[in-house]
């Protein structure tokens, strides 16, 4: 039984059996499935944006990312988000696997994609509700915030872990 149904998220609840038996009532938040960029610049940084969320009012490090349209593929939406979000289209993007977010209460997937060979573009706009800067990240830096908490998106280290590996 939905609970809730809205234009970008719906929330379920529903009866779930266990594997040892007997059954928990459990709600399940489906958003839809999203995907996360991370723009290269060569060998030596790429972008981020710094982005306010109004759920945690605070602005913090994200890699652009956006929803699925309805029958969207990943890397159509990936496109259309990167020139979106940071104003520039990329030549080439690498899949990089998925994460779900948080599988505790919801069926979101983040599909990942690297890109490469950036160049601007206007093709698309942000949205009317996204307050971002663009940021240039050396690509020695990105293990340094994130340790430090300064990149604290969770989305976005899977992300530098998936296309960087770990750091030397």
């Amino acid at each position: 039984m939905y609970i809730y149904k809205g234009k970008r998220l719906s929330v379920e609840k529903k009866t779930v059996p266990l594997p040892a038996g007997g059954s928990v009532e459990r709600l399940v938040v489906h958003p839809g499935d999203a995907v996360a960029i991370l723009p290269l610049r060569g060998d030596s940084g790429c972008y981020l944006i710094r982005q306010y969320r109004y759920a945690i009012d605070e602005y913090i490090y994200e890699a652009p990312a956006g929803t699925l349209n309805p029958g969207e593929d990943p890397l159509d939406t990936a496109r259309r988000e990167l020139i979106e979000e940071t104003g520039f289209q990329a030549e080439t993007f690498i899949p990089r696997g998925f994460i779900y977010t948080t599988p505790g209460f919801t069926d979101e997937k983040i599909h990942l994609f690297e890109a490469h060979s950036l160049t601007p573009s206007c093709e698309y706009q942000k949205d009317e509700d996204e307050i971002i800067e663009v940021q240039k990240v050396g690509l020695n830096e990105l293990f340094g915030m994130i340790a430090d908490g300064r990149i604290c998106d969770a989305k976005t280290i899977c992300l530098v872990y998936k296309c960087l590996g770990m750091p030397r």
